[in-house]
This record gives C-alpha cells, structure tokens and sequence, in this order.
C-alpha cells in the first residue's frame, strides 16, 4: 500500500426505516420474516444470542467495519448511533480476540441503544447479562482487542454471509439475526399476514393430526417420481 488509510471513514447521515416499518416487526418471528424474503435472510447459524432471549430485537443497523483484533469503529459506531439502533460490527470473522464486552454494552445501553449484532466475539459474559442488552455473537473469548483501525462506519459490511447497510433493519431472536433490505421493508411487511395465515392454517393440521402435507402427497403421487423397488 502506497499510503495508509484514514484512521476512521464515517457517514454519518443515511436513508432510515420509518418507524411505522419498524413497529410492523415487532414479535414477528425470524422464520416468518425470512419465509417473506423468499426463504433469505438469516445470518451465518453461528451468530447467536449469548443467552436466550423472550422478545424479538427490531431496530435499525449502524453498521461499522472493525477488521480483526480492533474495535475502534464501533467505539466510533457508538458514538455516531441513535436511540432505537443497533450496532452491526464486522471483524472478518475473526476469532482470535473479543470485540466488546460488559464495559461497552454498558455505553450502548446508555445511548439507549437496542443490541450488538457481530461476527465476532465477546467476552464478560456475567456482565454483558448484566447491562441487560442483547448481543449476538459468534462465541466467548476474554482475549480483548485494540483500538487502532482503520475502520469504516455507516458504510456497507459483510457480515455473516449477507451484505449489510446502515438503515437496513434487524430481526432478532432466539433463532438468530435476520436483515432486511430498507428498501425491501414494505414489500416484507405486505407479505407478512400471507405467511403469518399459512402457518397458523398449517399448525392447526398438525395439532388436529396431520402426518404428510397434501403437497408432499401430490407430489409423491405424480409422473415426477421414480420407484424403484
């Protein structure tokens, strides 16, 4: 490299979910939000919550590229997020050392953040339930990082497998963090009910004793299929 990037690259200022559209998430489940995106969605089975939780996570993304062993973007996230969002921090996937812990979390609740959302890893894990926030991670180490960049907040990351932008919408639960477009919101949110009546339809068969799924059996009993003995 002829010249070392900046210490930091910010955008402060990005396109955001209305808060109409975020409401319309609140405790849908992630398996209902990923049917509505055609089965998509999801991040890496990995990320997890650190323990379990009872109510969904909805909150927009502030996204920030850490790299590994660093975490000074999402210090820097930290101090560019609103009330209601929640930090999206991108390590590579490395795991060699922690990206947050309790101390941080405590900051995050303190701007009246929502939650961390990383594919990285933490560390205090007593403390981190302590402050109360959620975080989504890929494990535990108490191996703790530095804070000398380069970094890159609100611009796009990769992030479990899905590229993610700052205004984009989070889906949490026990299941795992699931992303949603922005510009993708109204069309999830029209799907919803469709999914939502499905399911329910599908359910009730199966509390009243259901075995095979008349799809499954019309396509068992089609030309498609081959027996072979």
């Amino acid at each position: 490299m002829i010249k070392d990037p900046p210490l930091l690259t910010i955008r402060r200022n990005f396109p955001r979910a209305s808060a109409g559209e975020l409401a319309a998430f609140a405790q849908v489940m992630t398996g209902h939000v990923v049917d509505a995106m055609d089965g998509r969605g999801a991040l890496d089975h990995r990320i997890k919550p650190l323990a379990p939780v009872s109510q969904v996570l909805v909150g927009t993304a502030i996204t920030c590229h850490c790299g590994p062993a660093d975490n000074l973007a999402l210090f820097a996230a930290l101090a560019v997020a609103q009330p209601g969002d929640i930090l999206v921090a991108a390590t590579d996937g490395f795991t060699g050392t922690s990206i947050t812990g309790d101390l941080l979390m405590g900051m995050a609740r303190n701007r009246g953040l929502l939650g961390l959302v990383t594919d990285g890893l933490a560390r205090d894990l007593n403390g981190i339930l302590g402050v109360g926030l959620p975080v989504y991670c890929a494990g535990l180490s108490p191996n703790s990082p530095v804070r000398n960049g380069p970094g890159t907040v609100g611009l796009p990351v990769v992030l479990g497998g899905m590229a993610i932008s700052s205004g984009d919408i989070v889906v949490a639960d026990n299941d795992g963090p699931v992303i949603i477009p922005r510009q993708q919101a109204s069309a999830v949110i029209a799907r919803l009910p469709q999914i939502r009546a499905a399911e329910s339809a599908l359910e009730a068969k199966v509390k009243a004793g259901l075995e095979i799924p008349d799809f499954i059996q019309s396509v068992l009993a089609s030309d498609r299929i081959v027996e072979i003995g």
